[in-house]
C-alpha cells in the first residue's frame, strides 16, 4: 500500500468514524423521541390483528381501521386509568400534609404489630432490623413534596401519549410504505434478504408482545381471584399493578409480592396480627408463589417457544446483559431487541456454523 492509500484509509476510518460519534450524539438528544418511536412500533405489532380484522373483514379503508385501532388502544388505556386512580386518590388522601400523623401512626402501628408477634418466637425485630420508629415527621412530610412535583411530569406525560397515538396511526396506517423506507437504507443487492428480515421480525415479535399480554392477563386473573377470596380492599386494583409488574424479568415477580403483601397488612390493621393478619398474609403469599410457578413452567416457556424461538438459558443471559448494560429497561427490552438480532444474523450470515445452530429454530 502506498503513502496516498495509506492516506486515503486513515481519512476514510476517520470519517467512519465521526459518523457513528455523531450518530451517537444524536441518538442521546432524542432519545425522548426515540422512546416514542419504539413504544409505537410495540403498540403496532400488539394491536396489528384488530386492524388487519378491520381493514380486511369490515372492508374499511387504512385510516379509518388505523383509527378504529387507535380507539381501542385508547379505551384499554383509559380502562387501566380508572382501575388507577381509586387507589392513587385514596393513597393520596394518607399522604397529604393534613394526614401525616394518621400515616405515621399507620406505619408504625404495623411496625409494633410485626415486632410483638416475632417476639412470641424469641426474635429481635428490633436488632435485626431497621427500626421504622426512626422514620421521623419530618422524613414522612417528604412525601407529598414528591407528590407535589407529579403535577410538572403530567404536561410531558400528556405530549407524550399524543405523541405515541400519532405515530402508532402512521404505523398502522402506512405501515406497507414504511418497511419500504426502511428497506430503501440498505445496498441494493442486500434489500431483498433485509425485506425478509423486517418480515420475520415483525411476525415474531407481534406473537411475542401478545403472548405477553395473554400472560400479564392470566397473572391478573388469578392474582384477582386470589385477593377477592381474602377480601383484600382494591383486590383488582393490586392484580393488576403484580401483573403487570411481570414485564420486568426476575426482579418484577419479586417487587410484586412485596407489593402485595404490604398491602394486604395494611388493608388489616386493627384486626388480631396473629390469627388474622399474618395466616391470611402467608396464605395469599403462597397463591401468588403457585401463580408464579405456573408462569415459569407453562406460560413464559410456551411464549418463548412459540414466539422468539429462543432456549431459556439463552432468555436468561440475554436479560442479566440488558440489566447489566442498561438496567430495567434493557431488560425489558433485551428479548425483542435480541430476537431481531438473530433473524438478521439468519438471514445475512446463514452460512456461518454458529448462527446456523443459533438460529435453527427460527
Amino acid at each position: 500500500m502506498n503513502k496516498v492509500d495509506y492516506t486515503s484509509t486513515i481519512l476514510k476510518t476517520l470519517l467512519y468514524l465521526s459518523g457513528i460519534g455523531l450518530v451517537l450524539y444524536i441518538v442521546t438528544q432524542v432519545k425522548v423521541v426515540i422512546a416514542y418511536i419504539i413504544i409505537a412500533s410495540i403498540l403496532s405489532l400488539i394491536f396489528r390483528p384488530v386492524f388487519d380484522f378491520v381493514n380486511e373483514k369490515l372492508k374499511l379503508n387504512h385510516t379509518l381501521s388505523s383509527i378504529f385501532t387507535l380507539l381501542v388502544v385508547i379505551m384499554i388505556f383509559v380502562g387501566i386509568i380508572s382501575l388507577l386512580i381509586p387507589i392513587v386518590l385514596e393513597q393520596g388522601k394518607n399522604l397529604s400534609l393534613l394526614n401525616v400523623n394518621n400515616f405515621e401512626i399507620k406505619v408504625n402501628a404495623l411496625f409494633d404489630e410485626l415486632t410483638f408477634y416475632l417476639s412470641s418466637y424469641n426474635i429481635d425485630f428490633d436488632n435485626t432490623l431497621i427500626d421504622f420508629n426512626t422514620l421521623s415527621k419530618a422524613s414522612i412530610e417528604t412525601i407529598p413534596q414528591i407528590l407535589n412535583s407529579v403535577g410538572s411530569v403530567l404536561g410531558s406525560f400528556t405530549m407524550g401519549v399524543l405523541s405515541v397515538l400519532f405515530i402508532t396511526f402512521f404505523f398502522l396506517r402506512d405501515s406497507i410504505k414504511i418497511e419500504k423506507w426502511v428497506i430503501l437504507l440498505f445496498p441494493t443487492k442486500v434489500q431483498k434478504r433485509a425485506n425478509k428480515s423486517v418480515s420475520v421480525i415483525k411476525n415474531l415479535l407481534s406473537r411475542y408482545f401478545r403472548g405477553l399480554i395473554i400472560q400479564i392477563s392470566i397473572l391478573f386473573v388469578f392474582y384477582t381471584i386470589l385477593l377477592l377470596i381474602f377480601k383484600v380492599e382494591d383486590a383488582v386494583v393490586i392484580a393488576f399493578l403484580c401483573a403487570l409488574l411481570n414485564l420486568i424479568p426476575y426482579i418484577g415477580p419479586i417487587i410484586g409480592l412485596v407489593l402485595m403483601t404490604f398491602l394486604t397488612m395494611t388493608s388489616n390493621l386493627g384486626l388480631d396480627f396473629s390469627s388474622v393478619i399474618v395466616p391470611k398474609t402467608i396464605y395469599i403469599s403462597i397463591g401468588y408463589i403457585i401463580a408464579q410457578l405456573i408462569d415459569n413452567f407453562f406460560s413464559q416457556p410456551y411464549i418463548f417457544s412459540n414466539s422468539v424461538k429462543s432456549h431459556p438459558l439463552e432468555i436468561f443471559i440475554i436479560i442479566l446483559v440488558g440489566g447489566f448494560l442498561f438496567g430495567i429497561s434493557g431488560m425489558i427490552i433485551a428479548i425483542p431487541m435480541y430476537t431481531a438480532i438473530k433473524v438478521i444474523g439468519k438471514v445475512f450470515y446463514s452460512e456461518n456454523k454458529f448462527i446456523k445452530k443459533l438460529t435453527k429454530n427460527i
